[in-house]
């Protein structure tokens, strides 16, 4: 396999830009971050490839703006697989397109049991693509050769991977979902606000009492702002169970803290004034957070039968129902329509929940025409099945 070189000038990038654009078809369009590494989740490598121009591997940090090239090739369609990981980090460069096709999602939508990108290429294309370079640390300069080569040959088989599945798409009479799909990629807000994003903090749910919840709140905040301080991932610093365990436990000392085993990472001990200073800010705090953190949020499915009887006669009508449609029309259940939209519908129905009044419903939650016309009879019909259910005491105990 050639030798690749890595563009990390501006004039370098500039001729590759007129080269680009020069090519024919589609973009094809890869990002490699350094996940799990760094505490941003800007791209360390950018790959494109385009016929009649060829494979060409940007350094971001070095290049700066890509401001040049998205003008040249904006209006074009660009081949991602699962899009929705690359997009925010290309935006980020200024690498935002018009149009898109992602193979990941269309591996999604024609019903494949797997769909990652090897696996992918190997049914569709015949081709065997090692993935054992997916999890290593981008921001690693100089880039192995090795790696370079797995980079660039992501991309090289992505236009003729897209040609494949969009064949395959129209044969299956889902080139007008497919497209639905990718423009709703395009469109979401792919990093909402959150209000309180040390909910994130994995084991957080095990967390009993205000103070304690308060408690791990702060560390999670020192942590975040140690790792933005330092570009390092806040998993790598301390993880997440050593943060939990601390707010669990409450050491009543920095010494305690200190000998407390649960207490591990490479910052528990180096930054040890920092976790305490975090401790006493939530052991003193007025500001106590609440339980539940999003008052918009339904209560556990688990739950609905106690809390709501018909509206988890609903849900539970209306899943076997979607899911028979997924066995039917090749297409997973979550692609069909999100499980939280189907709660959602199912908590708080339309007041006269016809298939119309549910499919507005449907739209103000956020579904796509497709799904709409696809799934509002079938929930329609499901909620009138559970009702009739709830009212036949055979049909109920059967």
């Amino acid at each position: 396999m050639a030798d690749h070189t890595v563009i990390d000038s501006r004039g370098a990038y500039l001729e590759a830009t007129e080269a680009i654009a020069a090519g024919t078809g589609p973009i094809a369009v890869d990002a490699e971050r350094a996940s799990g590494f760094r505490y941003s989740q800007r791209a360390y490598l950018i790959q494109i490839f385009r016929r009649d121009a060829g494979t060409f591997l940007f350094d971001p940090p070095a290049v700066g703006r890509f401001d040049e090239l998205d003008a040249a090739i904006a209006d074009d369609e660009w081949v991602l697989h699962a899009a929705t990981q690359d997009l925010a980090c290309l935006r980020e460069v200024g690498l935002d397109p018009a149009h898109i096709f992602d193979t990941e999602l269309a591996a999604r939508l024609l019903g494949m049991p797997r769909v990652g990108l090897g696996t992918v290429v190997e049914e569709l294309l015949g081709i065997h693509l090692a993935k054992e370079h997916s999890a290593a640390d981008w921001s690693t300069r100089p880039l192995p050769e090795p790696w370079l080569n797995y980079a660039a040959l992501d991309v090289e088989l992505l236009p003729d991977l897209r040609d494949a599945m969009a064949a395959l798409l129209a044969e299956a009479g889902k080139t007008e979902i497919a497209a639905q799909e990718f423009d709703d990629e395009l469109q979401r807000d792919l990093k909402p606000a959150r209000a309180e994003p040390w909910r994130r903090l994995s084991g957080v749910h095990s967390i009993r009492g205000l103070r304690n919840l308060a408690v791990a709140r702060e560390l999670w905040l020192a942590r975040d702002e140690l790792a933005r301080q330092t570009d390092i991932a806040p998993g790598r610093l301390v993880p997440d169970a050593s943060l939990t365990a601390v707010a669990r436990i409450l050491p009543e000392s920095k010494r305690a803290l200190a000998s407390l085993r649960e207490f591990n990472g490479r910052a528990s001990r180096t930054e040890l004034d920092r976790w305490w200073a975090a401790i006493e800010a939530g052991r003193t705090t007025t500001d106590l957070p609440v339980m539940r953190g999003n008052a918009d949020s339904l209560p556990p499915p688990r739950a609905w039968a106690d809390r709501n009887p018909e509206a988890d006669a609903r849900l539970k009508a209306a899943r076997a129902a979607i899911a028979e449609l997924s066995e039917r029309v090749a297409i997973p259940v979550e692609n069909l329509l999100t499980p939280e939209t189907l709660r959602r519908i199912a908590w708080s129905p339309p007041t006269d929940p016809t298939a119309a009044a549910i499919g507005d419903s449907l739209a103000h939650l956020g579904a796509r025409p497709w799904q709409i016309e696809a799934t509002s009879q079938v929930i329609a019909q499901s909620f009138v099945d559970a009702v009739q259910k709830a009212d036949d005491p055979a049909e109920a105990d059967s």
